[in-house]
């Protein structure tokens, strides 16, 4: 398939706007910056030629490119988040293309003494002779999920300046927050009108993945005695001190950092209070949705036990739902996945098949009634300062989209 790609300066365009998303804002968006990047969305479908977009209040865009064959085929929809992660920095994204990469390190001009090392990204000796984005070391890169921005509006693209390239209808959607688990909170499917959808939201080339986590979110609280500490004996009980020995006792068979392939986890990644009161954010993961309150169980023993041994101490424990495995759906459409390895591998690729350690808009719009699977998007290093990607994988997932939508309308 012999294409003139528009993604490379599409992506390049797109990281350059700051649309990190703020868990600790209620708002939808949760911050108004995302839908600058939005906006531009729109602008450039329209100049595409596309005439139903729409920019709504809460910064989702839905978009529609006519079917352009008799047949009845599925609704497609194609989706992609627009904001980017609140563990560092989007401001003032400075990409830098490495062209014709031949597996070195590679410095980070921003942060000198920051490496791009092979040892802690082997898949970088992939990508040998290709042309690898990276960031200049002071923020991340925003490959997640820029690129399948970048990667969809390619596609639109192709579709409508390659008339010959058969297909059914599809629906465009880029939402907002994905990042912080609201990434479908205000999505409107009834309007939307799909019936499967993919997420252009994974990592390496040819990957393609039917299952992510179950997720449920703790907030923990725990209370204190305050006391001034020039008179505290005997009366003050410390709540940073009961949350530490909290911490402490929480088993490392069950910490991200001693975890991996199909191992659930727990863990804590926010602590904020005083020596009254302090609140605990917590995640849950498994792949398996009943061993989520087995897990919660062992959180509240180590909780248990910590305020056991500081008397006058208490707690409150909240769990709530945050989403579950997509495969439990996805699994009754097996189509929907077959489709999508035929096209990885039309796209002359090698397929991946597999889980997410983590979860994708397509796990909750899966349960909401859309079959939602997570192609590749080429990035590395999320979240970091170390985020990378090559100009081909990115080229290559555009060949997938397009390579996917032909095979609908082939089978209907």
């Amino acid at each position: 398939m012999k294409l003139k790609h528009t993604v490379v300066e599409r992506f390049l365009r797109y990281v350059k706007i700051d649309t990190q998303s703020d868990e600790n804002s209620p708002t939808c968006p949760s911050t108004e910056k995302q839908k600058d990047l939005s906006r531009l969305l729109v602008t450039e479908l329209k100049e595409m030629g596309i005439e139903d977009v729409e920019l709504d209040e809460h910064g989702y865009v839905y978009a529609t490119i006519p079917a352009n064959t008799d047949k009845e085929v599925p609704v497609l929809c194609l989706c992609a988040h627009v904001d980017t992660s609140p563990d560092l920095t989007g401001t003032n994204v400075q990409p830098n293309v490495h062209k014709n990469y031949q597996g070195q390190d590679i410095v980070l001009p921003g942060r000198p003494n920051t490496v791009l090392s092979t040892s802690d990204h082997p898949e970088l000796l992939n990508q040998r002779g290709n042309d690898v984005i990276t960031t200049d070391g002071t923020t991340l890169l925003g490959a997640d999920d820029k690129a399948g921005v970048a990667e969809i509006m390619d596609a639109a693209w192709q579709l409508v300046h390659n008339p010959d390239i058969r297909h059914g209808k599809i629906r465009l959607l880029f939402t907002p927050d994905e990042e912080i688990g609201r990434g479908v909170d205000k999505a409107d499917l009834q309007k939307l009108g799909a019936d499967y959808g993919y997420t252009m939201d994974g990592s390496t080339v040819g990957s393609l993945e039917d299952e992510t986590f179950s997720a449920d979110g703790a907030v923990i609280t725990i209370s204190g005695v305050s006391a001034h500490p020039g008179f505290a004996k005997d009366k003050m009980v410390n709540a940073l001190k009961v949350a530490a020995q909290f911490v402490a006792l929480l088993p490392d068979r069950l910490s991200p950092e001693k975890t991996s392939g199909r191992d659930g986890f727990v863990h804590p990644y926010h602590v904020e209070g005083s020596a009254e009161k302090v609140q605990i954010q917590m995640i849950i993961r498994s792949f398996e949705s009943h061993m989520l309150p087995e897990y919660a169980a062992v959180i509240e023993q180590c909780l248990k036990q910590a305020v056991a041994s500081f008397p006058g101490a208490a707690y409150q424990m909240e769990v709530k739902e945050q989403y579950r495995n997509m495969k439990e759906v996805i699994d009754r459409h097996p189509q929907v996945v077959q489709y999508a390895e035929e096209a990885i591998m039309r796209a002359g690729l090698e397929l991946k098949k597999g889980a997410i350690r983590g979860g994708t808009d397509g796990s909750r719009l899966s349960f909401m009634g859309l079959p939602c699977p997570n192609i590749f998007a080429g990035g590395h290093g999320f979240h970091s300062r170390y985020e990378w990607i090559s100009i081909q994988d990115m080229e290559k997932a555009v060949e997938t989209i397009l390579h996917l939508v032909q095979i609908w309308e082939e089978r209907s």
